[in-house]
């Protein structure tokens, strides 16, 4: 990994961490706050579901990053290590075209949500808390495209 790979890794990894972080709180304390002061945020069961929403699109880029996304290999199991590879590089490409599709559409959405003026609570816009969506699906579709040019080994030899 590069420099520059490393450095966005650690940047993903340290919005997870302060997103999570930020729901625990703002949901530990419109918890708290509704027992105890028969009251809480006006905006906080809105914002814990725009951070639901935010750390699931930045822990589905983290997994795809790591390679780690759940998938069905019973195929895989009774292939050789060449045809093994073959699949995973045409998984790979299926995955980079239905992440590109949704960034794309996703696009469109955050455009229309913009154009409408549609808020999510308080004065913060929809358009802002949604578009993780183009920008989570646009890295994992080019995160699966290097996969799919990822080199294949070579079958093993048994000289």
């Amino acid at each position: 990994m590069t420099a520059i790979g490393r450095w966005l890794a650690r940047a993903e990894d340290a919005l997870l961490v302060l997103l999570l972080l930020a729901l625990i709180g703002v949901a530990a304390w419109q918890v708290l706050a509704r027992n105890l002061f028969d009251g809480g945020l006006l905006w906080g069961d809105a914002l814990v579901r725009v951070l639901v929403f935010w750390i699931t699109m930045v822990g589905a880029m983290v997994a795809a990053r790591s390679d780690e996304h759940i998938r069905i290999d019973l195929l895989a199991r009774f292939l050789g290590p060449r045809s093994r590879a073959v699949t995973q590089r045409l998984a790979a490409a299926f995955a980079a075209t239905i992440c590109a599709l949704l960034a794309w559409y996703s696009i469109e959405f955050v455009r229309y949500e913009y154009e409408d003026g549609t808020l999510a609570f308080g004065q913060v816009p929809a358009w802002l808390c949604q578009l993780v969506l183009p920008v989570g699906a646009g890295i994992m579709a080019l995160r699966y495209l290097l996969q799919v040019r990822r080199p294949i080994a070579s079958p093993e030899r048994s000289d």
